[in-house]
Formats: C-alpha cells, structure tokens, sequence
C-alpha cells in the first residue's frame, strides 16, 4: 500500500518539468547568508548539514565556445553547507544560514582555457587513443582543487590528520559546540580533498597511502562504514594486477592507526560501498567487472565489462574482532548495486551459529551507469526525453535483503549460498538509501530513499519503506525534485521512525532550491529554507548535531562522524 503525501502530480502521464539548472547551477555564496526560513524547523535540527556532488557541467571557454562535461559523475564539484542554528535569547526560532563552494577551481580554468580535461574521468567522452589513467596515477599535482573529488563527506576522519589524532583522548569525540575539526572528501578512488569545514575551500590532497604504504591501489569505495561505538573506520583497496588483490582494512579512531585485516585475490569491480556488522565487513563483489587494460585507453565507465548475468556475485566476510581475516566466502543471484543501506547479526535457524542479514538496493543490470550521460538526464534536452519515455524496467532499482546463513567460527574455504529473502518498490526505483543512524549494525525497519517513477527524466519524490509490512509513504509535489532524504533523529525519541528528514529540493517553477525539513513519520512538510539559487543535483550529506559529532553513523546515514 502507498499513501502519498503533499501535493502530487498527475500519475497518468509523463511530467517534464523543468531540472535544466539543477545540473549545470553555476551558483555560491562563499560568505554565509541567512535563509528565509517558512513553517517550522524543529529545534533539534540545529547543527551544520553539508551535502557535495556536481554543481555545473558547462564552461564558457576563452574561445567562445562552451566545454561539457558528458557523464553526471563527472560535474565539477561543489560543496554546500547549512548551518542550523537554535533559538536563543533574541531569536524565537530556528534560523538557517548557506555557504558554498566549487572545489576545483584549477580543473575549470583548465577546461576555460584549453576545451579539455587531462584527468581520468568516470564517463567523459575522449579520444580513445590517449592513455589518461596512467598519467592521472604518476601526475601529481599540488592545488587540491585539481582534483575532482566530491560523492560523499568525513568528518574528523582518523588518520589523515596526525595532530587530531594526537589530541583526541584529550578532547574526546569532539571539541567546541559543533565538533567539526576537519572536514574531507571522497569518490571511489583512493584520494582524499580536504575541504575547510567552514568556508569549504579546498585546503589539501591525501590518499590511501597516508593511512598505510600496502593500500597502494587506485580504487576504493566512497562510502567507508564506521563502528557505532568506537567511529573506528572500514574500507577496501583494490588494486589491479595479473591477479588483483583486495585488501580490507581498519583505521583506529583513537589512534589513528591503519591495519590491514585480509588480504584475497578476488575479480576487480566498481564498488561504490561495502557492509559492517558488530563482528564482520562484508564486501559484496556484485556485477561490475573491471577490465583494467581499458582504463588505458579512456574512462572508466569504459573499463567496466558488460553485464555478465553468468556470472554470480560474490560476498566476501572479513572477521574485525578476532584477527582471523577472511573467514567465508558466499555466492548469489548477479545483480549491479551503488548502495548498501545496512547489515546485522541473528541467530541462525540451527540454533547455533550467526547469520549475517544485508540490505541494499539492486539492479537487475548496470545498464543504469549509462543512462546518467547529461544528455539523458538535462530535460531540455531531446534525448532525455525520449529517453524517460522508453525507459524499462532494466533501469529500475529496488530494495532487497539478503541472507548470508551459518557464518563460520573460523576460516573456510567453502563458498556457500547468499539467498535474497526479498525485493520491493520497484515501482519507485528507490535510490540514496538512508536510515536511523542509531540502528547501524542492528535490525531496523524503515528505509528512506528518493523515487525515479518517470514522472520526470531525474528523482520525482522521497518515499518511506517499511520492511516488515512492505508498505510505503511518498512524498512528491508537481516540478519539485528532491535529493537524498537526510534523516535526524529527535534525541529523546522512543520509535525508529521519530525524527526529520532534511532534503535540499530544486523548484522547477522558480529555478531555486530550498531545503525541505519533512516528519520522518508521516512525510508531512514541516518547513523550508529557500535558497536563492539553484543548488545543483548531488550525491550525499551529512548532519552533525550542534551537542557535538555523533557516536553512531553509518556512510548513508545523515549523521556522520568518522567514516
């Protein structure tokens, strides 16, 4: 059952409204300004909210003509922060302030000057007779705005910062009213961009090998996860080879000290996240094959292998509290994924032993990877439109659990089988997952995600799976096209779902973004801060309290701290 919130738009007919400036918004305010805020934001909303992802795709060359980007993984990077502040002796309520800024500066007056980009890119269109990646990999260039990194956000990431590190048993999880002491980066490379948490200026690179020498491989996943108790992080590298190898790893958030906890040979894969328990990470090798000789010759969507639906996915569990490393080997049904959403521990039916519960949202395929070329997406533009009108289900994501049965109590070399126990709501080909932080690692019930119901050629609406009952909320209003759905929990709340959820929305009537403050119970607008721009279409966000970063977080939560 579906019960729709808001005002909605006609379901019998295609709706193209206007998205053209959510992808190409050449918009910042660098110095703070203050936000009309209408209705009503709760005051445990306070604190500061940062999202990253693409801003603009076009540049006006010197030339005269105009640069584009092709792919939307590949728009220039911007970073947008809002500043929730609590009422006060002065102030009756909730007020809201906005900053932002790209953060590539040197990339796009390299594309102003010279009509071209000399960096490996996710999906950009080139000449296939130059070898990008390997001059990517050796180049190294010190203005961290030439590096186009922005999918997701780290807060006080142990590791990178030697200082921080140093002074964290003095100062604890946080220091100040908001405990932002640094802010970085991060794509599915193994770069680091660190940003000023403030005026969100690009300030410094780092990578992988910062943390440890051995992660010397150029991919890993943007979503790293965090244990809820300790904010200890967890990531894989990957690095190619005859064999290539994975390595999972661990980074102290205490200590700031990085081990290495299995080392496997495994097919390489685009891997945009992974999985954590209370005792093991999972990393799910689904169905996007790399063939590392292609990165040679131009992108790297280019480098992954057509879908292979011969071949299974394969799920790898890492043991993190016991040092034994790989501990288990599962196959399932082939599927392509972005995003996880959660995973947990229960007792297995045998009665003895552990089964590891996952979910996250699968395709079918990864015929979804080429279906965010801009010229598909940009409602102006034909193709888009013809394009939303054909879509099939091969485009179509859903939730799905699966269930790893029997986890051994040590090492095996045994591949056993990973059933999907569910899928649902691929009707909404529900993307940008997102949940009660405080329930990372452990069973929950609701999942919030943003819809693509071809109503229009991107994200049409924020809908709310409940996984006992299989029922949904939608929330969708005519032109309005929502990002990911930020959930905030209300401190002294008692029910999973008692909370806001906090999504930056562009108006297609008036070409400005606001950001939406909704009942995370029953999707009912509560209020909204109107921006006076166009925030472009971005990936993730985070949330940090104003009492200080969180202890429980996960890498698609709203609340982040050490991921």
């Amino acid at each position: 059952m579906t019960i729709a919130t808001g005002a909605t738009e006609s379901q019998t007919h295609f709706n193209n409204w206007p998205n053209d400036l959510g992808f190409d918004a050449n918009y910042e305010e660098r110095s703070p300004v203050e936000l009309i805020v209408t209705g009503h934001i709760p005051t445990y909303a306070a604190g500061v909210l940062y999202r990253t992802g693409p801003g603009k795709y076009k540049i006006d060359r010197e030339n005269g003509d105009t640069f584009q980007v092709s792919h939307w993984f590949d728009g220039f990077s911007e970073t947008h922060r809002f500043q929730l502040v609590a009422p006060d002796a002065t102030h009756s309520s909730l007020r809201v302030f906005y900053n932002s800024r790209f953060s590539t500066d040197y990339l796009i007056e390299q594309a102003r000057k010279t009509g071209r980009l000399d960096k490996i890119s996710f999906g950009q269109k080139r000449d296939p007779c130059k070898t990008v990646f390997q001059k990517a990999q050796s180049d190294f260039n010190p203005d961290p705005s030439s590096a186009n990194v922005g999918v997701t956000l780290s807060v006080n990431m142990p590791g990178l910062d030697k200082a921080l590190d140093e002074n964290r048993p003095n100062i604890g999880r946080w220091n100040g009213s908001s405990g932002i002491q640094t802010l970085y980066a991060k794509t599915d490379s193994t770069s680091y961009k660190k940003l000023d948490p403030e005026t969100l200026e690009p300030v410094g690179l780092a990578s992988q090998k910062d943390l440890h020498p051995d992660l010397d491989g150029p991919l890993s996943a943007s979503h790293a996860r965090s244990d809820p108790i300790t904010g200890d992080v967890y990531n894989f590298n990957l690095a190619f080879g005859k064999c290539s190898t994975y390595r999972v790893f661990h980074v102290s958030a205490s200590t700031g000290k990085t081990t290495i906890l299995a080392t496997f040979e495994g097919t390489p894969a685009y891997l945009h996240s992974l999985f954590l328990t209370k005792d093991y990470v999972i990393l799910c090798v689904w169905n996007s094959h790399i063939n590392p000789a292609m990165l040679e010759k131009g992108s790297f969507l280019q480098a992954i292998q057509s879908f292979d639906a011969s071949q299974p996915t394969k799920w790898y569990v890492v043991d993190r509290t016991q040092g034994q490393g790989l501990v288990a080997t599962f196959e399932s049904l082939p599927f392509f994924c972005f995003h996880t959403i959660n995973a947990w521990q229960e007792s297995s039916a045998s009665g003895t032993g552990v089964d590891i519960v996952a979910e996250l949202v699968r395709y079918d395929n990864a015929d979804t990877l080429h279906a965010l070329y801009y010229e598909k997406l940009v409602s102006s533009s034909a193709e888009a439109k013809a394009h939303a009108q054909i879509k099939k289900d091969t485009y179509r994501s859903e939730f799905a659990r699966f269930r790893l049965p029997n986890i051994p109590v040590s090492p095996s070399t045994e591949i056993k089988t990973a059933a999907a126990e569910w899928m649902s709501c691929k009707a909404f080909s529900p993307e940008l997952p997102t949940m009660n932080p405080k329930l990372v690692t452990q069973k929950h019930r609701y999942t919030y995600a943003i819809t693509a119901r071809d109503k229009s050629t991107f994200f049409d609406g924020i809908v709310k799976f409940d996984s006992q009952t299989k029922e949904t909320l939608l929330w969708n209003d005519h032109a309005q096209s929502p990002g990911e759905p930020i959930f905030v929990p209300r401190p002294d709340g008692l029910e999973e779902d008692d909370g806001v959820l906090l999504s930056v929305v562009l108006d297609g009537y008036s070409g400005k973004s606001y950001l939406l403050c909704l009942d995370a119970q029953t999707l009912k607008e509560l209020g909204r801060a109107h921006v006076n721009g166009p925030i472009g279409f971005g990936f993730h966000g985070q949330h940090i309290p104003s009492n200080g970063v969180p202890t429980v977080e996960s890498w698609m939560s709203p609340v982040h701290s050490f991921n």
